[in-house]
Formats: C-alpha cells, structure tokens, sequence
C-alpha cells in the first residue's frame, strides 16, 4: 500500500491573476515548469557555481538523527567549509543537509542571479533561502513556523516532495508543541501495521526538476527528499489567513519558547513524553 497522493498541478507558466485565482485563494499547490527561464540563476546555478562562489564559506550542517533535548532550536550537528561540503555531495551519499542558509547575508552577490517574481504577495525581501542535500537524505515532515507561503525553486537535479494541508493533522502522528511529525516514519515508503492512521491520510506529491518552483500553500506540511544531489531557493509571503497568521504568532513567541523551557527543565523525558503523545492522540482519533 501507498499514501494516498494527488500529483500536484503543473503549468509551464501563469500569470498573476491565474494563479491568485486558481492556486492562492483556493490554498492548492502548483508547479510551474518554465518561471524562471530569463533568471541568470537558471543557467548559472549549480553546485560547481556554489562552490566557486562560496567555497571558502563555513556552513552549518543537519542530519536526520532525532531530536535531543540538549540540540538548541535550530543548532547544526556540524560544519564545513562550502568547498568540502560540495565535493562530499558529487562523492558520495550523504545524510548532511543545509537549510535556512540565508544568501543576502552569506554571499550578497548571489543576488543579482535572480529578481522577485511577482505572484500578486508581497515576498519577503530580507529571507531567500537557500537548501542543499545528498542522494537520498531527506527532512523530516514538518511545517514552517511562521505557516508562510511559500515558492520553492530547485536547482540541479531532482527532488521528490510530499505535502499535506493543516485539515490532515490527526492523520500525521504530529507530535505536539513541535512543527513535525514523529521522525520514525518514513514518509517515502511508510509502514502502515505500525502508522495506520497514515492511511486516512490525503495528500500531494511531485517531482522537482532543475529551474521549477512549487508553490506551498500556508502552514502546508512538507517532506522534501534529494533524489540526486542538489539545492534549492525559497522564497515567502506571510500568512493571509487571519487563523494561519494567529498561529504563526502564537507559535512564533509561545509555543517555542515553552517548549525550550520544557526542554530545560524536564530534558530527554519531555522529548519522549510529546513522541508518545503524537501516537496516543493520532490513536485515539482513529478510533473515534
């Protein structure tokens, strides 16, 4: 058995009134194929050009080891240099990935690759992000804390993704005061005896190819796993919907500041205690 997946819509390209229309209002995700074609960025960025770039730049690095209460909100597991880091993804398999690496504050000039497109929001114009992984590493399904919209653009590669909306909740064995789902499941070939209520669940999928953007509606949850070697752009629109925008602040200054206090205070026992949560309450809508 699989996931129950729609493959995501896609478009060779759209205006703004098209997408507002049929993608933003209605909150569905698209792919569009050919967005991108007149950016330098689509014929100049790869990772040979990252490196070139930015080689001497020290990175911080994650991998798919679960959660400790000791691990900072964020805290990397490691760091390379740009250089080393490039070198050891064209290598070999590697679980190593960046995220949240912010390209106006570590390499400025990359910004002149690329003009904030309009899709009828307003991007946030200090946040473009950049993310990098090995063959077959992968994120943990999870959504992001501010619930943004979000447009991410790939480069060189592919990149399989699957999203949920927020409506698919008691279905995710989510673990509470957290922004993921218990970190045991994999979502690219999940065992339904031990996450049957995966089951229930409705969700998206596609497959990311160099120079397309996939736009994530708000609060989307989203697991991203490197087919090849490969990095990705994304960019944000905050929150409209005014239930999304209460969410992210109360997440932003309340749940993630109790659940460090949580942290200190209760240590690993709190970590478990939410892992076991996250089955008991999916087990108990399951039942209902």
């Amino acid at each position: 058995m699989k996931l129950n997946l729609q493959d995501i819509p896609r478009v060779k390209t759209i205006t703004k009134q098209d997408f507002l229309k049929q993608y933003f209002k209605p909150q569905k995700p698209v792919v569009i194929e050919q967005f991108i074609s007149d950016w330098p960025a689509y014929s100049k960025w790869n990772l040979d050009y990252i490196k070139d770039i930015a080689g001497d730049k020290t990175v911080p690095l994650y991998d798919d080891r679960p959660v400790d209460y000791k691990d900072g909100f964020n805290e990397p597991h490691a760091t390379m240099k740009m250089s080393e880091y490039v070198d050891l993804l064209k290598r070999e398999p590697t679980k190593y990935r960046i995220f949240l690496w912010n390209i106006l504050k570590e390499v400025p000039q990359l910004q002149k690759d690329f003009t904030f497109p309009d899709f009828g929001l307003r991007l946030m114009k200090g946040l473009p992000m950049l993310f990098f992984g090995g063959r077959d590493s992968y994120t943990f399904m999870h959504y992001d804390i501010d619930l943004a919209n979000i447009f991410h653009f790939h480069f060189e590669g592919e990149k399989q993704i699957i999203l949920f909306d927020q409506k698919q909740n008691k279905h995710l064995y989510k673990v509470p005061h957290a922004l993921i789902t218990r970190e045991d499941i994999d979502f690219s070939n999940p065992d339904f005896s031990k996450w049957p209520a995966l089951q229930n669940a409705k969700g998206w999928q596609c497959q990311l190819n160099h120079g397309e953007v996939l736009y994530m509606p708000e609060g989307y949850w989203h697991y991203m796993k490197y087919v090849t070697p490969g990095f990705s752009m994304s960019l944000r629109a905050i929150a409209r919907n005014p239930k999304n925008l209460g969410k992210a602040i109360y997440n932003v200054f309340i749940m993630r500041n109790f659940d460090n206090l949580m942290r200190r205070i209760k240590g690993q026992q709190w970590i478990d205690w939410k892992n076991q949560k996250a089955i008991t309450n999916t087990n108990n809508y399951l039942k209902n």
